[in-house]
């Protein structure tokens, strides 16, 4: 323990190297969770053609939405508030973290299935089977979050590897059957699977009856990363919808298509968290002054990164690219571009977010989610009307950038704010 406002005194070797082995298991399990993801979209993209595929990408982002809902109320203040401290402290709260997730899952769970129910046909089915899978859906990224605020990450990289093989036999049997809702059980009944099996990993038992006990302590915080959460997956779903209002269903598919193509960094931004703000907590309570850099290191890297990428597909050959996508390549293809610039953006704030995270403040943080939320929303639909999907494309792309700057401007305030805060007034005798 140090007094307040003393820095720890960990030698900067070995300090660099326990955040690289963190960042790396980190990257691992990223990997290993967009490798899943990429392979189901392409799976159900290959095997349903263009329009199933839309309902199929309908689900799944309403699944965002719910898995951020979790998040917010459950994982995020777990990370925020318990990442590096003793196990029995860090134990206690992931059984109540855990819980929460738990019965986020099976209360949304039992309201999508009855509304799929109650809807019928094609899409109502899709979501009568994303509410039989929600609660393991949530479990299981539940245990991941945990294992990154413990700061073992390998234990996450296995439990999404567990995920992976389990998936493998489920998609089979999926494609056998060739519904929507046969894909969505196998990829979430494999979900189940990986959070049983992270239950043996932690040795603790989930409680949900913890849930009111851990919303009480944590509501601050609670809240508000819900707000956040919801407005930033609640608008990909606003977006979804009206897209296949104003374009049509299979638009819906043409974007996911599209998004595939970046899976692997995408899947980073949703579940950037699990590694970068228990990270950049650490920073914070170890040396506060290299916060900043290291968020823009942070989010920079992911910019490069994603662009690099793009640039690689704008040269993948279209036989190549129906391949792996089927029907849905040559009109994603079209995308490729303005997607990777929307990625890279969102790559380049989420370096800003991360540092507001572990400065525990959530109303910069808010405030710049809704609005980047309330951007993504307007480009997007608003270029659906002026130009069909590839005008949604730039739209959102273009909401991205105004996004990005937002959360920096936010950072840097928040930055100073502490700074002011922490240096002492200097009177005159």
């Amino acid at each position: 323990m140090t007094a307040e406002g003393e820095e720890t005194t960990t030698p900067p070797g070995p300090a660099r190297r326990g955040v690289v082995g963190r960042l790396s298991w980190g990257l691992a399990d990223q990997a290993a969770s967009s490798l899943s993801n990429f392979v189901v979209g392409v799976y159900v993209a290959r095997s349903l053609g263009l329009t199933a595929f839309g309902v199929f990408s309908l689900a799944w982002v309403t699944y965002g939405v719910v898995l951020n809902v979790s998040r917010g109320l459950a994982t995020d203040p777990l990370v925020v508030r318990f990442s590096g401290v003793p196990e029995s402290v860090w134990r206690g709260a992931v059984a109540r973290s855990s819980g929460t997730a738990l019965l986020v899952g099976t209360g949304i769970g039992t309201v999508s299935l009855a509304a799929g129910l109650a809807i019928g046909g094609q899409v109502g089915a899709a979501f009568a089977g994303l509410g039989v899978v929600l609660p393991g859906l949530l479990l299981q990224d539940a245990w991941r979050y945990a294992f990154f605020a413990a700061g073992v990450g390998r234990k996450a990289f296995v439990n999404d590897v567990v995920w992976g093989v389990a998936l493998v036999p489920a998609m089979v049997v999926a494609a056998r059957v060739g519904t929507v809702t046969a894909f969505l059980l196998a990829w979430g009944g494999s979900a189940a699977v990986a959070g049983a099996y992270g239950w043996f990993q932690s040795g603790i038992r989930p409680r949900p009856g913890g849930a009111r006990d851990w919303h009480r302590d944590h509501r601050d915080l609670g809240y508000r990363y819900l707000a956040e959460n919801v407005g930033v997956s609640g608008a990909g779903q606003i977006r979804a919808y009206g897209l296949g209002v104003i374009v049509g269903v299979g638009a819906v598919g043409v974007i996911r298509g599209a998004e595939l193509l970046l899976g692997p960094f995408l899947a980073i931004l949703m579940g950037l968290s699990l590694v970068t703000v228990a990270e950049a907590a650490r920073v914070l309570r170890q040396a506060p002054h290299r916060l900043g850099p290291f968020c823009f290191l942070l989010g920079g890297g992911q910019a490069v990164a994603a662009l690099l990428w793009g640039a690689v597909l704008l040269l993948v050959p279209d036989r190549f690219g129906e391949l792996v996508l089927g029907d849905v390549w040559s009109s994603a293809a079209e995308l490729i571009v303005p997607v990777t610039l929307g990625v890279a953006a969102a790559g380049l704030g989420t370096g800003a977010a991360s540092g507001l995270r572990a400065l525990a403040a959530a109303r910069r943080s808010l405030r710049s989610q809704l609005f980047a939320s309330a951007c993504y929303v307007t480009g997007g639909l608003g270029g659906a009307v002026a130009d069909g999907v590839v005008g949604s494309a730039w739209g959102a792309a273009a909401a991205s950038v105004c996004g990005s700057a937002v959360w920096w401007l936010q950072l840097r305030a928040a930055l100073r704010e502490r700074q002011d805060h922490s240096v002492p007034e200097v009177r005159n005798p």
